[in-house]
């Protein structure tokens, strides 16, 4: 049976007092964005994350994201990022584009630097599944966010 006393391991951590978190909103499907803006403001205040310190970009679709998300990200400002939007599933091959490279877009903004970016970006057959998912969502990403900026703080806490 192997020995796990001498194994660290890190501790989930959301206490947001004291970060700076980039959310960058997709104004199409208006309703839904403003569902998952609404949810995740209210968790990071609830967090701890103070409202001074939390900047909302708005741009005009998902595949729009990713760019802005890279220069909140190169800013340095941030201690994590969040993208909230949604796309929803209509007649033609036009999903799974937009679906398939904003995600991939906001898996390179993080690798590329460093910084967490939360994926709030749902992919819907229609209005009501996005809507009935938009609240836990939001919710979901302020979490992440919060936590994968204290995680990446308590790994490089302890290379030093």
């Amino acid at each position: 049976m192997p020995r796990f006393d001498d194994i660290h391991e890190y501790e989930r951590d959301l206490d947001g007092s004291g970060l700076s978190i980039g959310i960058v909103m997709s104004r199409f499907n208006p309703d839904i964005g403003e569902g998952l803006l609404s949810a995740c403001v209210a968790e990071l205040t609830r967090l701890g994350v103070a409202a001074g310190r939390i900047e909302i970009a708005t741009v005009p679709g998902a595949l729009e994201i990713p760019l802005a998300l890279q220069n909140l990200a190169h800013s340095r400002r941030f201690d994590a990022l969040i993208a909230l939007g949604a796309v929803i599933r209509g007649e033609t091959y036009h999903f799974e584009v937009v679906a398939n490279d904003s995600c991939h877009g906001l898996m390179e903004v993080q690798l590329d630097t460093g910084v967490p970016t939360a994926n709030g970006i749902l992919t819907c057959e229609n209005d009501e599944q996005a809507l009935a998912r938009a609240r836990q969502k939001g919710s979901d990403c302020a979490q992440a966010a919060v936590e994968m900026a204290r995680l990446l703080s308590a790994i490089e806490d302890r290379a030093s």
